[in-house]
């Protein structure tokens, strides 16, 4: 899915009848239906950061947590990884979003974070770094982590 991620919200389409919808960051984590079909829209997929300004906003705005996973396209765990992630989010829309950071394409973000390892997830919550780990987990282990990150139980 392509999301385009502005001062308001993300932009989605919908997957039923492909018209653009904007959701809006103070409202992710509740039920959002498409202006034309009404089709429920959820985030199930992980959002692609490309700029300071779309990883500000997702992290300061959202009114649900999001995970950001930093990586890099040459990173061989970074690509181990990737498949887990698209399960986490799969599993967690609605709970937390879901991005991901090219540390190489916005560097800026992964200094300012000292981020010195890649991959490396990590928590924020209304705009502020809540936890991270660094390397490869399989989806059922990053859920547990962001989950008790967060403060819910943990599901299986």
């Amino acid at each position: 899915m392509n999301f385009q991620l502005d001062e308001s919200g993300i932009v989605v389409e919908c997957p039923s009848c492909r018209t653009r919808n904007r959701l809006k960051y103070g409202n992710l984590g509740g039920e959002t239906r498409c202006g034309n079909c009404k089709a429920t829209l959820r985030i199930t997929e992980p959002i692609e950061l490309h700029s300071r300004r779309d990883f500000d906003n997702l992290t300061e705005k959202s009114a649900v947590p999001v995970l950001v996973d930093f990586w890099a396209p040459w990173c061989g765990p970074c690509k181990m990884v990737a498949p887990e992630i698209e399960k986490v989010a799969a599993s967690a829309s609605g709970e937390f979003v879901v991005a991901k950071l090219n540390t190489d394409e916005v560097s800026d973000v992964a200094m300012q974070y000292q981020v010195a390892s890649i991959p490396t997830l990590a928590v924020f919550h209304e705009g502020r770094e809540i936890r991270r780990m660094a390397g490869a987990r399989p989806a059922a282990g990053i859920l547990d982590f962001v989950r008790q990150s967060i403060g819910l139980s943990t599901k299986s």
